[in-house]
């Protein structure tokens, strides 16, 4: 196929489509489940589709918020968040996290989870949740377009301090990514994918042949 064949769009302009096809496109994602407290204590639990892992050592992960919500308050003002990993079981009430409560009401108690106390952090991890990471924050960054204007969207970045991993995903030491079963955003109001293990294929780098 080449160039000329191919459907092209310039965002600024629209995409010309039923539905934006970036999030498809940049997908399947890991899903950034984050818990946090605010100052006076007031627990918030919310799920967010734009999440990674951006370095090894120290370890640091980020989310980005479309606007100024609930977790981003919460994390600037206490400095501590909690990343909860999206698993298929727990898929249902990930989704329930979501809903637009009213200010102060309790995402965990909406969707029936169970809140735990952090070890290093004092926001709750997800007791449901096979693996946590506690975090400090370490920058909160308003985005920018190449123009140099202000988005209202605000990348968080925090370094993992403590690391909770239900045993039965270490194997002789080694993590198993598939066992967990973890759930991927995708495109569109609803899509999301899961794993497995015969899915998986290894390729190794050249420098290391």
């Amino acid at each position: 196929m080449s160039t000329d064949d191919r459907y092209y769009y310039e965002p600024a302009k629209g995409h010309g489509l039923p539905h934006d096809p970036l999030n498809a496109i940049v997908g399947p994602r890991p899903i950034g489940w984050i818990s946090s407290r605010n100052a006076a204590g007031q627990r918030n639990l919310a799920p967010y589709s734009f999440f990674n892992c951006f370095n090894y050592r120290p370890p640091i992960i980020g989310f980005a918020s479309s606007g100024w919500k609930d977790s981003v308050a919460n994390i600037v003002e206490t400095g501590e968040f909690v990343w909860n990993l999206t698993t298929r079981p727990l898929a249902v009430k990930m989704n329930e996290s979501s809903a637009s409560l009213e200010h102060g009401a309790d995402e965990f108690d909406f969707a029936g989870l169970t809140p735990q106390a952090g070890t290093r952090v004092a926001a709750d991890r997800v007791l449901e949740s096979p693996v946590n990471f506690e975090c400090k924050l370490t920058q909160c960054i308003q985005l920018k377009t190449a123009a140099g204007g202000d988005i209202d969207t605000w990348l968080v970045l925090g370094e993992v301090v403590a690391v909770h991993i239900a045993p039965h995903l270490l194997i002789d030491g080694i993590y198993q990514t598939a066992l967990a079963e973890p759930v991927l955003r995708a495109g569109g109001p609803s899509a999301y994918y899961g794993i497995s293990e015969d899915l998986r294929f290894d390729l190794i780098r050249p420098d290391a042949r």
